[in-house]
Protein backbone atom coordinates (compact mmCIF):
# COMPACT_ATOMS: atom_id res chain seq x y z
CA UNK A 1 0.00 0.00 0.00
CA UNK A 2 1.53 3.47 -0.88
CA UNK A 3 1.66 6.11 1.88
CA UNK A 4 -2.15 6.92 2.60
CA UNK A 5 -3.16 10.28 4.43
CA UNK A 6 -6.54 10.24 6.06
CA UNK A 7 -8.37 13.42 7.20
CA UNK A 8 -11.57 14.01 9.02
CA UNK A 9 -13.37 17.70 9.74
CA UNK A 10 -16.93 16.89 10.24
CA UNK A 11 -16.88 16.91 14.21
CA UNK A 12 -15.52 19.29 16.60
CA UNK A 13 -12.06 17.21 16.20
CA UNK A 14 -9.65 17.94 13.97
CA UNK A 15 -8.12 14.46 12.59
CA UNK A 16 -5.44 13.31 10.84
CA UNK A 17 -3.28 10.47 10.22
CA UNK A 18 -0.49 9.44 8.12
CA UNK A 19 -0.07 6.11 6.98
CA UNK A 20 2.94 4.02 5.32
CA UNK A 21 2.43 0.54 3.98
CA UNK A 22 -0.87 0.56 6.28
CA UNK A 23 1.45 1.11 9.41
CA UNK A 24 0.15 4.56 11.54
CA UNK A 25 3.41 6.95 10.83
CA UNK A 26 2.07 10.46 12.25
CA UNK A 27 -1.33 11.37 13.21
CA UNK A 28 -3.01 14.63 14.64
CA UNK A 29 -6.34 13.87 16.73
CA UNK A 30 -7.59 17.17 18.90
CA UNK A 31 -10.72 18.78 19.82
CA UNK A 32 -10.96 21.80 18.21
CA UNK A 33 -14.45 22.46 18.44
CA UNK A 34 -14.29 25.40 15.88
CA UNK A 35 -11.86 27.08 13.23
CA UNK A 36 -11.44 24.19 11.81
CA UNK A 37 -10.61 26.31 8.06
CA UNK A 38 -7.43 27.97 9.51
CA UNK A 39 -6.58 24.88 11.49
CA UNK A 40 -6.24 21.78 8.72
CA UNK A 41 -3.26 22.92 6.08
CA UNK A 42 -1.39 23.64 8.96
CA UNK A 43 -1.91 20.83 10.48
CA UNK A 44 -1.35 18.51 7.44
CA UNK A 45 1.81 20.96 7.04
CA UNK A 46 3.27 19.98 9.98
CA UNK A 47 3.14 16.24 9.04
CA UNK A 48 6.03 13.79 8.02
CA UNK A 49 7.06 15.24 4.93
CA UNK A 50 4.50 17.78 4.83
CA UNK A 51 1.79 14.83 4.78
CA UNK A 52 2.38 14.13 1.24
CA UNK A 53 0.61 11.07 0.09
CA UNK A 54 -0.16 9.05 -3.06
CA UNK A 55 -3.61 8.28 -1.77
CA UNK A 56 -5.89 10.81 0.21
CA UNK A 57 -9.23 9.57 1.90
CA UNK A 58 -11.89 12.28 3.44
CA UNK A 59 -14.41 12.23 5.62
CA UNK A 60 -17.88 13.16 3.84
CA UNK A 61 -19.94 13.52 7.18
CA UNK A 62 -22.67 13.37 8.63
CA UNK A 63 -21.55 16.21 10.44
CA UNK A 64 -21.16 19.95 10.68
CA UNK A 65 -22.38 21.42 7.49
CA UNK A 66 -19.13 23.61 7.53
CA UNK A 67 -16.31 21.10 8.43
CA UNK A 68 -17.68 17.94 6.14
CA UNK A 69 -17.40 21.17 3.15
CA UNK A 70 -13.61 22.30 4.17
CA UNK A 71 -12.41 18.36 4.46
CA UNK A 72 -13.42 17.55 1.20
CA UNK A 73 -12.36 20.85 -0.56
CA UNK A 74 -8.74 20.87 1.06
CA UNK A 75 -9.01 16.82 0.23
CA UNK A 76 -9.41 17.69 -3.66
CA UNK A 77 -7.16 20.36 -3.40
CA UNK A 78 -4.31 18.33 -2.23
CA UNK A 79 -5.24 15.53 -4.57
CA UNK A 80 -4.60 17.58 -7.54
CA UNK A 81 -1.60 19.34 -6.55
CA UNK A 82 0.30 15.63 -5.67
CA UNK A 83 -1.57 13.30 -8.60
CA UNK A 84 -3.23 11.59 -5.80
CA UNK A 85 -6.01 9.15 -5.54
CA UNK A 86 -8.98 10.30 -3.82
CA UNK A 87 -11.44 8.65 -1.77
CA UNK A 88 -14.63 9.45 0.91
CA UNK A 89 -15.86 7.44 3.74
CA UNK A 90 -18.89 7.89 6.16
CA UNK A 91 -17.15 10.01 9.12
CA UNK A 92 -19.81 8.19 11.51
CA UNK A 93 -18.38 4.83 10.14
CA UNK A 94 -15.17 6.07 11.49
CA UNK A 95 -16.56 6.75 14.68
CA UNK A 96 -17.87 3.13 15.06
CA UNK A 97 -14.45 1.49 13.68
CA UNK A 98 -12.29 3.74 16.75
CA UNK A 99 -14.75 2.19 19.28
CA UNK A 100 -14.37 -1.03 18.00
CA UNK A 101 -10.58 -0.59 18.42
CA UNK A 102 -10.71 0.70 21.53
CA UNK A 103 -13.41 -0.90 23.11
CA UNK A 104 -13.90 -4.63 21.45
CA UNK A 105 -17.32 -4.42 21.05
CA UNK A 106 -20.04 -4.99 18.46
CA UNK A 107 -23.66 -4.34 17.50
CA UNK A 108 -24.16 -0.93 18.93
CA UNK A 109 -24.96 2.24 17.65
CA UNK A 110 -23.08 5.44 16.53
CA UNK A 111 -24.35 8.31 18.32
CA UNK A 112 -22.81 12.33 17.92
CA UNK A 113 -23.70 15.74 18.36
CA UNK A 114 -25.96 16.84 15.37
CA UNK A 115 -26.36 20.26 16.00
CA UNK A 116 -29.53 22.44 16.60
CA UNK A 117 -30.13 20.07 19.65
CA UNK A 118 -30.57 17.48 17.51
CA UNK A 119 -28.26 13.96 17.27
CA UNK A 120 -26.97 11.56 15.21
CA UNK A 121 -27.61 8.08 14.99
CA UNK A 122 -25.91 5.51 12.74
CA UNK A 123 -26.56 2.03 13.10
CA UNK A 124 -24.67 0.93 9.70
CA UNK A 125 -22.91 3.10 7.72
CA UNK A 126 -24.57 5.66 5.39
CA UNK A 127 -27.86 4.86 7.85
CA UNK A 128 -27.45 7.79 9.82
CA UNK A 129 -30.35 10.29 11.29
CA UNK A 130 -30.62 13.53 12.96
CA UNK A 131 -33.63 13.28 15.56
CA UNK A 132 -34.66 14.94 18.73
CA UNK A 133 -32.71 13.17 21.56
CA UNK A 134 -36.38 11.36 22.64
CA UNK A 135 -36.37 9.96 18.77
CA UNK A 136 -32.39 9.47 18.66
CA UNK A 137 -32.70 7.17 22.21
CA UNK A 138 -35.64 5.14 20.80
CA UNK A 139 -34.03 4.78 17.57
CA UNK A 140 -30.54 2.85 19.07
CA UNK A 141 -29.39 0.15 20.06
CA UNK A 142 -28.57 -0.98 23.83
CA UNK A 143 -24.92 -0.62 23.29
CA UNK A 144 -23.92 2.92 22.01
CA UNK A 145 -20.71 4.58 21.10
CA UNK A 146 -19.69 8.35 20.26
CA UNK A 147 -19.64 11.76 21.40
CA UNK A 148 -23.18 11.22 23.35
CA UNK A 149 -22.73 7.89 24.06
CA UNK A 150 -22.71 9.25 27.86
CA UNK A 151 -25.99 11.21 27.63
CA UNK A 152 -27.80 8.73 25.89
CA UNK A 153 -27.09 5.96 28.78
CA UNK A 154 -28.10 8.30 31.77
CA UNK A 155 -31.34 10.22 29.86
CA UNK A 156 -32.28 6.57 28.98
CA UNK A 157 -31.37 4.54 32.18
CA UNK A 158 -30.24 1.27 30.47
CA UNK A 159 -27.25 0.25 28.35
CA UNK A 160 -24.08 0.73 28.31
CA UNK A 161 -22.04 3.90 26.76
CA UNK A 162 -18.28 3.81 25.10
CA UNK A 163 -16.39 7.37 24.45
CA UNK A 164 -15.25 7.41 20.73
CA UNK A 165 -14.69 9.98 17.94
CA UNK A 166 -14.07 10.07 14.50
CA UNK A 167 -10.46 9.62 14.88
CA UNK A 168 -8.15 8.53 11.67
CA UNK A 169 -5.92 6.24 13.64
CA UNK A 170 -8.52 4.24 13.05
CA UNK A 171 -9.23 4.15 9.06
CA UNK A 172 -7.53 1.01 8.60
CA UNK A 173 -10.53 -0.33 9.90
CA UNK A 174 -13.28 1.32 8.35
CA UNK A 175 -15.86 -1.31 6.96
CA UNK A 176 -15.91 -1.70 3.04
CA UNK A 177 -19.86 -0.42 2.84
CA UNK A 178 -18.83 2.79 4.40
CA UNK A 179 -16.87 4.49 1.48
CA UNK A 180 -18.08 6.65 -0.96
CA UNK A 181 -16.51 7.14 -4.27
CA UNK A 182 -16.23 10.33 -5.61
CA UNK A 183 -16.35 11.52 -2.25
CA UNK A 184 -19.38 13.62 -1.80
CA UNK A 185 -21.42 15.67 1.27
CA UNK A 186 -23.44 13.64 3.01
CA UNK A 187 -26.13 15.03 5.06
CA UNK A 188 -28.73 13.53 7.73
CA UNK A 189 -30.88 16.75 8.11
CA UNK A 190 -31.81 19.67 5.17
CA UNK A 191 -29.53 22.73 5.37
CA UNK A 192 -30.27 25.32 7.70
CA UNK A 193 -30.45 28.10 4.77
CA UNK A 194 -32.34 27.52 0.97
CA UNK A 195 -31.64 29.44 -1.73
CA UNK A 196 -33.88 32.61 -1.69
CA UNK A 197 -37.25 31.69 -4.55
CA UNK A 198 -37.34 28.46 -3.30
CA UNK A 199 -38.86 28.49 -0.03
CA UNK A 200 -41.78 26.62 0.90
Amino acid sequence: MARLLVIDTTSRFLSLALFDGGALIAHDHRDIGRGHAEALLPAIAALPDGGIAQEIWVGCGPGSFTGLRIGIAAARALAFAWGASLRGFDSLALVAAAARAAHDIDNFSIMCDAGHGEWLVANAPHDAQSLPPAQAMAYCRDNVAGERAADVIAQRGSGHAFAASADCRAAMDVETAAFIDPPRSVYARAPDAVVAGQRG
